[in-house]
């Protein structure tokens, strides 16, 4: 999303370049223009001078007319017959002529010859088609294509950014989606650990219970911390354990023997209660019951056939407590100065019907 999101902006800031640049070029175009409309604009005052001029040679011409009336009947005579073949010459050639022919004449028209002079109208269009060329070749006529091509670019290109914006609402839709289906599968995952971790812990230790609680004031998604009741009395924190509690059970010798030993188990049931929520096929276990007596030993080992009954455990332990609970048992001591590994395989009711041996050079 970061490279699109660049990339479109380069290509609009590319294409705003492209578009300004023609626009100026444009604008140049019609600054000339204008320019040359003045010209244009002069030289009509200067042609109105002219006729001004005509005019008052005309008058000098009167006389001159006058004499040459004479000749004028003449003439007309010979014009009218020229004019009747040009004039069928010109009704062959131009179709028009027949269709508007009727407006000839007529006054506030096109075809008002007393205000334009077909004559004088045909030299200003000479003169006015030798500017045009004159000026096209000043003035650069693709500017307007040029623009046309931009402005095609930038609807391109907006086009482009509603497309991306449109996939980009449907990517945070899809986000939001997968949000919510997260804290829900999160939510799923909280319970069933913390439904297992107090069950663990309430078998380590029975007449106790743990669980796992967000703190106050918040939600699973901000955290979670874990208590432990000893008895109907929940604790915030260990160190809150009165007296009696502390010497919960009679085998620990001190109060920091007991938080030590209730951690062990906190972290213990813990753990095994979030692989529980996934269960591996096997699992091993290195002297987790070192800081506890034998009771909570032979309560480790109850609680893994009852838990984790589709669980294989391979346990490294030095306590009666947790042999009491094995199918098989190696067994390791010194014979002769060297280590013998034996393995006993153990019944349901605790009896060691055979036994198989091995020795192992080195000590053990």
């Amino acid at each position: 999303m970061k490279n699109a999101e660049a990339e479109r902006e380069r290509e609009l800031k590319d294409a705003q370049k492209k578009l300004d640049c023609a626009k100026t070029k444009a604008d140049a175009s019609t600054k000339k223009m204008k320019e040359k409309q003045q010209e244009v604009e002069a030289i009509t005052l200067e042609l109105e001078e002219l006729k001004r001029e005509h005019a008052s040679n005309e008058q000098q011409l009167e006389a001159v007319n006058e004499a040459i009336k004479s000749y004028e009947g003449q003439i007309a005579v010979m014009a009218a017959e020229v004019a009747k073949n040009e004039v069928s010459k010109m009704l062959k050639d131009y179709d028009w002529i027949n269709a508007e022919k009727h407006l000839f004449g007529q006054p506030n028209s096109t075809y008002d010859f007393k205000t334009n002079n077909p004559k004088e109208a045909g030299q200003r269009l000479q003169k006015l088609q030798e500017m045009k060329e004159k000026l096209g070749r000043n003035v650069n006529m693709r500017a307007m294509n040029v623009l046309t091509e931009a402005e095609e670019r930038y609807n391109d290109l907006m086009k482009k950014k509603r497309i991306v914006e449109n996939d980009k609402s449907k990517i945070l839709a899809t986000i939001e989606d997968l949000d919510q289906k997260k804290n829900q599968a999160l939510n799923i995952a909280w319970q069933k650990v913390n439904k297992d971790f107090g069950s663990i812990f309430s078998t380590l230790l029975p007449g106790a219970n743990a669980m796992l609680a967000p703190p106050e004031g918040q939600n699973v998604l901000d955290g979670l911390e874990f208590k432990v009741a000893l008895g109907n009395t929940w604790k915030e924190n260990l160190t809150e354990l009165s007296g009696g509690q502390r010497m919960y059970s009679p085998q620990f010798l001190n109060c920091s023997h007991v938080l030590y030993a209730i951690m062990s188990l906190v972290a213990l049931s813990l753990i095994l209660s979030m692989l529980l929520f996934k269960p591996a096929p096997i699992y091993i276990l290195d002297e987790v019951d070192a800081a506890l007596d034998l009771s909570h030993t032979q309560n480790i080992g109850q609680m893994l056939r009852t838990h984790f009954t589709h669980s294989q455990f391979i346990v490294v332990s030095l306590k009666e407590g947790m042999f009491n609970n094995a199918n098989v048992l190696f067994k390791t001591k010194f014979v002769d100065g060297v280590s013998t590994v034996a393995r006993f395989t153990q019944c349901q009711n605790g009896k060691v019907p055979k036994e198989t041996k091995s020795k192992a050079k080195g000590p053990k």
